[in-house]
């Protein structure tokens, strides 16, 4: 079964207030994760939390080098890593309790979507959140 983005899951992930951790997110303005979490936390009203190898800060927010050392809940997993990267991440997002996953567009893995789903996750794939808002009006 392939997976297919529900209008109103995308909408309440995208309106809700919450704490998105950014998965692949640096300092590196050649990386679409700089405009796309700026925009996440600056027009949508979110806490962007960066997750990258390092654990450097960006935007001024502190960075972490995996999910579970991100101190509180997370509600979003928005994940800028390659398609073959991505089910380890999602596989962290469950472990740490995340209320959904965001995969980046480009990024798709049926397998790791199924098993969030399965978990009770929110699930988003082959997607940004630029985009969606734009599409929904938000």
């Amino acid at each position: 079964m392939v997976h297919l983005n529900d209008p109103e899951v995308i909408t309440r992930l995208l309106t809700a207030k919450g704490r998105w951790a950014v998965v692949g997110l640096s300092n590196n303005p050649a990386r679409p994760a700089v405009g796309v979490s700026r925009f996440v936390r600056d027009s949508l009203g979110m806490e962007i939390i960066p997750v990258n190898l390092s654990g450097q800060a960006v935007h001024g927010q502190q960075g972490y080098s995996k999910l579970a050392d991100i101190p509180g809940q997370v509600d979003v997993v928005d994940c800028f890593v390659n398609s073959a990267k991505v089910g380890n991440i999602v596989d962290q997002a469950i472990a740490i309790g995340a209320k959904a996953v965001w995969l980046q567009l480009g990024v798709v893995d049926e397998d790791a979507v199924k098993r969030a789903a399965n978990a009770g996750l929110d699930v988003v794939m082959n997607t940004c959140p630029v985009i969606e808002a734009g599409r929904f009006g938000l």
